[in-house]
């Protein structure tokens, strides 16, 4: 079934990940080379998740193009006394299709509990964002070979929560911890174990929703490795961190990722 899964959700989504960077020249100069050299591409989602100060920006330049635009993160209330929180329904004025949710940078800096997380992760498919939840294990967690563990628990708060329903038109980015910045990935069978772990999880508890979801792997992809791991079968695509703030080098994997679904 994973296999299969894989195979009927043949289109990858790539995403980039700005994280903390950009001004608005740089972002104007780089989203003009994305529009120009990606605008064809026939079997890949391209989406660009910038700071939140620049949606309005990525709204104006994106708007008639193929891309697609997000945040990097988004309040679990919906409105409120929250100072310096953006609610789902603000990130929706800007034209928002997704949004970036537990990323460990974030978890790890800001303490955010699963449950938190998975209160993100509702909003924003209330509000018709499409939530690309980050679920991923430390490097001690794999040596000691329990990172199935650590990711099927990340994946339970949300499914004890909500139901196994709802990551039916959603995406979950695989991050390893220990590969997040670090030029380190996984290995393309590392990546296979686990991505085929998530997609089986979901799969045995609604088989529909296992085939409308959407696994990327994240974690130092480059031009180099993302030509290997965008061929394994479960790898619906990639987000991107470093690699998304060089064009050229962003470009590249977009392309692999497009000749890897064809």
């Amino acid at each position: 079934m994973a296999q299969q899964a894989s195979q009927k959700n043949a289109k990858k989504i790539v995403v980039a990940n700005w994280k903390m960077h950009g001004n608005l020249k740089q972002n104007e100069v780089m989203l003009t080379d994305f529009i120009a050299t990606l605008s064809g591409l026939k079997h890949t989602q391209v989406v660009v998740c910038a700071p939140y100060p620049y949606l309005a920006q990525l709204q104006i330049l994106l708007q008639h193009t193929p891309i697609a635009w997000g945040a990097q993160n988004v309040a679990k209330n919906e409105e409120g006394p929250f100072t310096g929180e953006v609610s789902a329904a603000m990130l929706r004025d800007f034209g928002c299709a997704y949004v970036i949710i537990g990323h460990s940078e974030r978890s790890t800096a800001y303490c955010e509990s699963d449950e938190n997380i998975a209160q993100k992760f509702m909003v924003a498919k209330k509000h018709g964002l499409t939530p690309i939840l980050c679920v991923g294990e430390t490097l001690i967690e794999r040596e000691a070979g329990v990172m199935e563990m650590v990711v099927g628990k990340q994946l339970d708060t949300i499914i004890n929560m909500y139901g196994a329903e709802v990551f039916a038109d959603s995406v979950i980015s695989y991050e390893p911890i220990w590969a997040i910045g670090t030029g380190l990935a996984a290995t393309p069978a590392q990546a296979q174990a686990m991505h085929k772990f998530i997609r089986g999880k979901i799969s045995s508890l609604n088989a529909g929703a296992a085939d409308r979801l959407k696994i990327l792997y994240g974690g130092s992809v480059n031009p180099q490795n993302a030509v290997q791991l965008f061929v394994v079968p479960n790898i619906d695509g990639g987000l991107i961190g470093k690699c998304s703030l060089n064009a050229q080098a962003f470009e590249e994997i977009c392309l692999a990722a497009d000749e890897s679904a064809q």
